[in-house]
């Protein structure tokens, strides 16, 4: 499904934030590689997009289509510049730091308040069961 005209406003905004001009970018499409077969190998539908002045640049293969990928290319740089100029956390990068949180190790003294809750918590349902008869 291609982009909405909106996401690639959206797009142009954050490019405009970025104080990215058109002509500051070198785009060149490269071979595809990873999953998908001789199909994906065999088509230059991927993007590598530079940005001259700063010599940042990002390759998408997001999309089998090339014009998608230009665009998501163009998203993921100005990402990549904000990030760098203004220290804004990109999604991507929050995303990341989610998932490290979550696979955190937990402390000890976490680990046992934990299983004491879930103690107490068993106890309480246990409580509510009906007594065995014999």
């Amino acid at each position: 499904m291609p982009l909405s005209p909106a996401t690639i406003e959206a797009i142009g905004d954050l490019l405009r934030r970025a104080g990215i001009a058109e002509e500051d970018l070198r785009e060149q499409f490269v071979l595809g590689s990873g999953s998908g077969g001789q199909k994906i190998n065999k088509t230059s539908s991927a993007v590598r997009l530079t940005h001259v002045p700063t010599g940042l640049w990002v390759k998408v293969q997001a999309s089998r289509s090339r014009e998608d990928n230009r665009w998501l290319a163009r998203r993921a740089l100005a990402e990549r510049l904000l990030e760098i100029r203004d220290g804004e956390r990109s999604a991507r990068q929050q995303e990341r730091e989610k998932i490290r949180r979550q696979k955190r190790r937990r402390s000890r003294r976490q680990k046992a308040r934990m299983l004491d809750d879930k103690a107490k918590h068993a106890a309480k349902k246990a409580a509510r069961r009906p007594p065995a008869m014999e």
